[in-house]
């Protein structure tokens, strides 16, 4: 069965289901398989829950018209969401960065929501599968798309675009992120600047953030682009508050003042992108801080969490050097005597890793706080004078030990040591 007819089938069966415990009556099953996982184990099973279809790729010891046999279940799935991506003459913008993507992807949802019917990237599905599943969740009435796109190598980002094909995209920041996979920051710099080459040899627009130096040096030859930030005559911004909240003021011919319910000067660059483009399709200032205020962090991103008498900054879904430092730092800054550091390890590093661990004690080592605990990851291969525990559900045992009391806690850590499980000592739900 040639794409054609498989896309026709979809029109038929728009729910697509990868995860056959999570199949609902007339979904397409594709059968993906991995290192850990086989999906065509799973068709029979799916077929008898009540798929309509299923996509495989290894032969089946039972025969059932409702099987469509392919070459590889992931490639057609992908060659599924370009076809389907052909169908749209609309704005498709493209959203990679190694900070703030899913943060800058909501705020720019929220604010051209507003104004057009817009789709995007749900929770984290930025990746080789997430994102053809995005794409294939658009509807005929979409208006624009926002696509976050994640990587950890070389060549992820090309791969993204072939199917994505984005008319517009977004480069949030390099950092350093993935060292481990990219192998250097240069290399990081080289694979989010991806996405730009191909808007470059589609005639696309680039929006670009010009406080970030490596982020200017991508977009020099472009031939269309938009810039923002302070470096700019565009879209520049400042602080006006940080307690926790950042209140935010958007230079313009009358000024535009933003209290955000974000936490963190970091954010800054991202609010100045959703301004940049919101502008950029016409969307006026006041439905465009109107979005902005009304936006609120989820899934254990900067997630500001009152609990009895204690302050809680949740930021449990990602760290890199660079991130961690940047919440360090904000931290700092916020007025408070009773202040608890609890980081996780940061993945991903490499042969980096020991070198970055050291230099985050260093930074810490230069301000006063009421107590820290270190959690997993190369934490324990560093010298330092802090506790140290190996997983958050010591952490979690330890802290709910400590009775504390009208205290700020930044808990920030990567996605794999989980902690938001350390919530559970204060009585709240790590789910």
């Amino acid at each position: 069965m040639n794409i054609e007819d498989i896309y026709q089938l979809y029109l038929q069966f728009p729910s697509i289901q990868t995860d056959s415990r999570k199949l609902k009556n007339g979904d397409l099953f594709f059968a993906l398989k991995g290192p850990n996982f086989n999906g065509n184990h799973f068709a029979k099973q799916s077929l008898d829950t009540g798929a309509a279809y299923v996509v495989a790729d290894e032969e089946m010891s039972f025969k059932d018209k409702r099987i469509i046999q392919v070459k590889d279940v992931l490639e057609t799935l992908q060659q599924l969401a370009k076809y389907h991506r052909n169908q749209f003459k609309i704005p498709f913008i493209a959203i990679t960065g190694s900070n703030g993507k899913t943060t800058t992807k909501e705020l720019l949802h929220a604010v051209l929501s507003t104004t057009f019917k817009t789709y995007t990237t749900q929770g984290n599905l930025n990746n080789h599968i997430g994102i053809p599943l995005t794409i294939l969740k658009i509807k005929k009435d979409a208006e624009i798309a926002v696509i976050e796109m994640g990587a950890n190598h070389l060549h992820e980002i090309e791969s993204y675009c072939e199917y994505a094909q984005p008319t517009h995209g977004l480069i949030t920041n390099i950092g350093k992120a993935h060292i481990e996979g990219f192998g250097s920051v240069e290399n990081v710099k080289k694979g989010k600047g991806e996405l730009f080459q191909y808007l470059d040899k589609k005639e696309g627009t680039a929006f670009v953030n010009t406080d970030d130096k490596q982020v200017s040096e991508i977009s020099e030859k472009m031939k269309h682009v938009i810039y923002y930030g302070n470096r700019s005559q565009n879209s520049r911004g400042k602080i006006l508050k940080n307690d926790p909240f950042i209140e935010v003021e958007i230079e313009g011919t009358e000024p535009l003042f933003i209290k955000t319910n974000l936490v963190g000067e970091y954010n800054l660059p991202n609010i100045l992108a959703a301004c940049c483009v919101g502008k950029y399709f016409k969307i006026g200032d006041e439905k465009i801080k109107n979005a902005i205020e009304s936006y609120s962090p989820s899934n254990s991103r900067s997630q500001l969490i009152h609990k009895d008498s204690n302050t809680i900054i949740l930021d449990a879904y990602n760290a890199n050097p660079t991130s961690m430092k940047a919440a360090i730092e904000n931290f700092v800054h916020i007025p408070s005597n009773n202040k608890i550091l609890i980081l996780g390890g940061m993945m991903e590093l490499g042969t980096d890793s020991i070198y970055e661990h050291e230099s985050l004690i260093a930074l810490i080592n230069n301000y006063t706080w009421k107590n820290i605990l270190l959690i997993g990851g190369d934490f324990k291969n560093v010298p330092h004078n802090f506790l140290y525990v190996s997983n958050a559900d010591e952490a979690a045992q330890w802290l709910k030990q400590q009775h504390f009391r009208d205290c700020y806690f930044l808990i920030k850590g990567s996605r794999s040591i989980q902690l938001e499980k350390v919530l559970t000592a204060f009585d709240i739900s790590a789910g």
